[in-house]
């Protein structure tokens, strides 16, 4: 069984309207929702392998908020395709990239997080499933669960939503 963890970078600034895109920050209220994501991580032993992380700005902040709650080893991967990428989702990344990794965090931005957990949910809880088809937020987290032993195997419909969960849902952690 495979585990993917797709997560929306959070919240980020733009307040400087000359800065590039891929520049852009956290901003207070998303720097507040990685930490509160980060300590959900924790929480829930949520421990991938591999993180596969954008290179703009906003999602390596969102990573660097988690690193400091995930134990064991993993990989870490900034991928310029994450950001770039021209497809609709992030499928055709998981599939090439996934390698060995029992448990992978995708760290990236929307539309593409949402429409590949849109294109990888089959089954799960109906309020899940609904609250995930409404809005992808930022600092938002999908857990997916698969029936297969690659990554390279990953086909629509084929995950199992085993949760969503909003930031603004959780408990905010003291500083």
């Amino acid at each position: 069984m495979l585990r993917l963890l797709l997560l929306r970078h959070a919240k980020s600034d733009w307040g400087d309207p000359s800065q590039d895109d891929i520049d852009r920050p956290l901003n207070a209220r998303g720097r507040a929702a990685a930490r509160t994501i980060a300590a959900y991580f924790a929480d829930q032993d949520l421990l991938p392998d591999l993180i596969l992380c954008s290179s703009a700005q906003r999602t390596r902040e969102t990573l660097a908020h988690l690193l400091p709650f995930l134990d064991g080893e993993y990989d870490i991967r900034l991928m310029a395709d994450l950001y770039d990428q021209n497809e609709d989702s992030y499928v055709p990344i998981l599939q090439t990239n996934g390698g060995s990794a029992r448990t992978l965090l995708l760290i990236g931005h929307n539309p593409a997080i949402e429409e590949t957990a849109l294109a990888l949910v089959g089954s799960g809880p109906e309020d899940a499933i609904e609250d995930l088809g409404m809005k992808f937020p930022t600092g938002a987290l999908a857990v997916l669960d698969f029936q297969t032993d690659t990554w390279a195997k990953l086909k629509p419909e084929s995950g199992h939503l085993d949760r969503f969960v909003k930031p603004r849902n959780l408990e905010i952690p003291d500083e």
